[in-house]
């Protein structure tokens, strides 16, 4: 079994179990839901990991827009939208919010299931090793290196500083680091932010300038910083 888990976003009923049919044939997990509110609750409420997102842009509740635009704020998980609408405006705009493809409506199971298959082995090959400056993430191993010298994390330091890379020259404020590093389940304070990132900077040596501190608002991951507040 491939253990990922496809999230199906489109209030149609036909065409969610069309698209679970295709989906588990080829060894996905899938799990449903038949707007955009509960798409965000299952995103970021949901102890399952989401691995890719099939997602409606015409829902009730909330609109395919709206979900994906929440989804970038916190992650980088591929998206596939779906839309009866064909014009280049939408298909520009669904591009630009951050999607990974755009399927017009009516569509063939087939070509869509080429389109995840390929989207899902290009993502395993480029998350097998991240590099930024003079780090080197292996994900396999769970390994950091800085400079070619290994680098001992908690698995919390690795995971915040994947996070940093993932968005790379983005001021993230400490609730969507917490948020994204700790999940939305987690009830301490913000301040716990602020000490994993001392943490990780003593730990990164030379490579400690990367992160910076972008005041009034949280840090930001840089090759050229110089601030360390």
């Amino acid at each position: 079994m491939r253990n990922i888990n496809v999230l199906v976003a489109d209030d149609e009923f036909r065409i969610r179990k069309l698209l679970a049919e295709f989906l588990l044939r080829e060894g996905y997990k899938v799990i449903e839901a038949e707007d955009g509110e509960k798409a965000i609750d299952l995103l970021f409420e949901s102890k399952t990991k989401i691995d890719m997102v099939i997602l409606d842009v015409m829902m009730p509740k909330y609109d395919g827009w709206f979900v994906l635009e929440r989804i970038r704020e916190f992650s980088t998980v591929p998206v596939i939208m779906l839309t009866a609408r064909s014009d280049e405006y939408d298909q520009l705009k669904g591009f630009k919010l951050g999607a990974d493809d755009y399927v017009t409506k009516p569509f063939s199971p087939s070509v869509l299931m080429a389109r995840i298959n390929k989207i899902i082995k290009r993502d395993k090959v480029d998350i097998e090793e991240m590099l930024f400056g003079t780090i080197k993430m292996s994900l396999l191993s769970r390994e950091v290196f800085v400079n070619g010298k290994r680098v001992d994390l908690t698995p919390k330091e690795f995971e915040l500083l994947k996070y940093f890379i993932d968005n790379k020259g983005i001021a993230l404020s400490r609730d969507k680091i917490l948020n994204a590093v700790w999940n939305y389940d987690y009830f301490g304070d913000l301040r716990t932010v602020d000490t994993h990132i001392k943490q990780l900077r003593s730990k990164l040596g030379e490579a400690a300038t990367y992160i910076s501190t972008v005041r009034s608002i949280g840090y930001r991951l840089d090759i050229e910083n110089d601030n360390l507040d």
